[in-house]
């Protein structure tokens, strides 16, 4: 049963984008567009071949913003800025999922590939403001990005947690790897399961699931 697999956690992890709010809101294609439009600036471009780059940046740098700085020598704090002025008002509250969070014992922790700002925006937009102990950025790890481990390792010394007592909650499969060989709990939260090794549960409702942990 799911609530004997974490009976042992004491901090709980959870990725932002994808993973606190649901999939299909128009969120994140905002951040897309405006990413494409600094890669276009940056590199001169036309918008095809832009959002070409961002993609394959992301594949190969783990975000646009990696592969921006290795190959561009992109500064990172105005393009985080510029990339999340969004329009957050397509977030809305979810009650459900705040109580199911709210009942998980122990620490609770965000740790995203955007910025603890931004984090926080969308936190207070989906009325989770008050649950979380911690919120980190791609900041704390010193920009760099999720999947590398030496991100996970730099985010959870700052934080203290132990991974063996922990679980992380993550839309990204490959997000997952890192924290899976730390020795944490992990749990791929998408519409479609990713069958690997390094993902020991899937659920396409979060909220379900968490309220299966307190059974």
């Amino acid at each position: 049963m799911p609530a004997e697999q974490f009976a042992h956690v004491e901090t709980w992890v959870f990725d932002l984008d994808n993973t606190l709010y649901p999939p299909e809101t128009a969120l994140f294609p905002q951040i897309n567009l405006r990413m494409t439009d600094y890669v276009m600036r940056v590199t001169g471009v036309d918008r095809a071949e832009a959002d070409r780059l961002r993609h394959l940046y992301w594949r190969e740098h783990g975000t646009t913003l990696a592969g921006l700085m290795h190959h561009h020598d992109v500064d990172p704090d105005p393009f985080l800025i510029e990339v999340h002025e969004i329009d957050f008002t397509v977030l809305g509250p979810d009650p459900a999922l705040a109580g199911r969070i709210a009942a998980l014992p122990g620490r609770r922790i965000v740790y995203t590939n955007g910025t603890e700002p931004y984090a926080r925006r969308v936190l207070e937009r989906r009325g989770f403001s008050d649950l979380f102990d911690a919120v980190y950025g791609v900041e704390h790890a010193r920009y760099t990005p999720k999947p590398r481990p030496e991100a996970f390792e730099a985010v959870f010394g700052a934080d203290g947690l132990d991974p063996v007592r922990s679980a992380m909650f993550e839309d990204d499969p490959r997000n997952l790897a890192a924290p899976h060989a730390m020795g944490m709990r992990t749990v791929h939260v998408a519409p479609q399961p990713e069958p690997a090794d390094h993902i020991h549960h899937h659920t396409d409702d979060l909220a379900t699931f968490l309220g299966l942990l307190r059974e």
